[in-house]
């Protein structure tokens, strides 16, 4: 399981994907960042964070969910319709937000806790979601067997992390840099949007370690 093979790996998928990855989650994440805008200019930039993370919890678990799901179809060789996918995420978007918030707040628990320990929360929480949409279970035994899951395995997975989130940042930092500032809302929606769905990479990167090393129960 070398790091560099896994992210190898999910390139090669994520970009033969693309267009289906598109199709499924783009809308999605633009309706999301467009209502955090929206959000925002109501409020003011003084308002309180939290309220981007409720935005955050009506779309994120619905793309998200319906990303994991055609990821897993996809290993089966099967091309499941996008409006089933939809489907079967919106009925996974309680159970799926629930887990969402739990992770959200022990991260930033863990955050303001001299920030290592939230990067510790974040990695090994990292395969929770994924045994909530394909195994069923609750947000909080889903949280237990992540934490399981990644013992033995925490170099590796925080290195795929690093290398996927390090150079989205500076995309991020370099846009930031080049655009005029401030930027009228098309452009800011614009640049939310692509970072938010490239950030989706992750998704792809953390499946592929989470089926190297699943071991699914043995049939009786």
């Amino acid at each position: 399981m070398n790091p560099l093979t896994v992210l190898q790996d999910s390139l090669y998928f994520f970009r033969r994907n693309l267009s289906s990855i598109l199709m499924l989650c783009l809308p999605l994440v633009v309706l999301e960042a467009f209502s955090k805008q929206l959000v925002s200019n109501a409020l003011g930039e003084d308002a309180s964070p939290a309220y981007q993370l409720l935005v955050g919890l009506l779309f994120y678990p619905l793309y998200t969910a319906a990303l994991i799901l055609f990821l897993d179809a996809r290993t089966r060789s099967e091309q499941p319709r996008k409006r089933d996918l939809m489907a079967m995420a919106l009925r996974l978007w309680p159970t799926f937000a629930v887990l969402s918030a739990l992770s959200t707040l022990l991260i930033m628990l863990g955050m303001s806790m001299f920030v290592i320990p939230g990067i510790w929360v974040m990695i090994k929480l990292v395969f929770s979601e994924y045994l909530l949409v394909l195994e069923g279970m609750t947000p909080l035994a889903a949280m237990r067997e992540s934490f399981k899951m990644s013992q033995g395995h925490f170099l590796r997975i925080m290195v795929c992390v690093l290398c996927v989130y390090l150079p989205l940042s500076v995309l991020e930092g370099v846009s930031l840099y080049i655009l005029p500032n401030p930027l009228n809302m098309p452009l800011s929606l614009a640049v939310d949007s692509a970072s938010s769905f490239l950030q989706l990479f992750t998704s792809v990167v953390m499946f592929r370690l989470f089926m190297l090393i699943h071991q699914p129960p043995a049939e009786a």
